[in-house]
């Protein structure tokens, strides 16, 4: 006799499930979860998300293309990598990356491939974060911004990347650790 087994041995069993806010920037779910051991949690909360995108894009001047903007959450202005969320029409990742960076910075073209794919958060987001490499990426045209949106563009060097990282100045955890594995891989530490 056959039987079906979750290839997951860890995985939790959802009891209940409610939806407690549903918008396209934020969407909860509240679940009441059982432990493979028994245990009951009665209120888990999730975080349902979009993936989103993010690019390490370098110039043919060997120059990074990052923006400057204020994150109201943490209350400063933050350097980072052009970002953005994979929206429905995108057809995959790159696509969305390859969107936003055009809108953001005017920056495109390029030799592109996936660089890495982390989770945000994975105790509580749906989502991952994608990050691209896009080498040779040229000014193809200006800022496409969106309503929201007040950012502006930024060339570094390598070095000066380096410092930014080193010094604690890029704090959005699924852009530091890509370029952190940038600066492994090409022995820049």
């Amino acid at each position: 006799m056959t039987t079906s087994k979750d290839p997951d041995p860890h995985r939790w069993k959802v009891l209940e499930s409610e939806y407690l806010h549903n918008e396209p920037w934020l969407t909860v779910r509240r679940e009441r979860v059982e432990l493979p051991n028994g245990n009951i949690i009665p209120s888990y909360y999730i975080l349902e998300y979009a993936n989103w995108v993010n690019i390490i894009a370098i110039t043919k001047k060997n120059e990074f293309v990052f923006v400057r903007q204020y994150r109201h959450a943490i209350g400063r202005t933050c350097f980072e990598l052009c970002a953005g969320v994979c929206e429905q029409e995108d057809a995959s990742p790159l696509a969305s990356a390859q969107r936003e960076l055009m809108e953001e910075t005017g920056y495109g073209a390029g030799r592109w491939s996936e660089f890495i794919c982390v989770s945000p958060n994975a105790s509580a987001n749906t989502n991952y974060s994608y990050c691209f490499l896009a080498e040779d990426v040229e000014k193809l045209a200006g800022q496409s911004l969106e309503p929201s949106e007040d950012l502006s563009v930024c060339l570094f060097t390598l070095n000066e990347v380096r410092r930014l990282l080193v010094s604690g100045q890029i704090v959005q955890a699924t852009m530091a650790a890509p370029l952190w594995k940038y600066m492994a891989e090409k022995h820049l530490l």
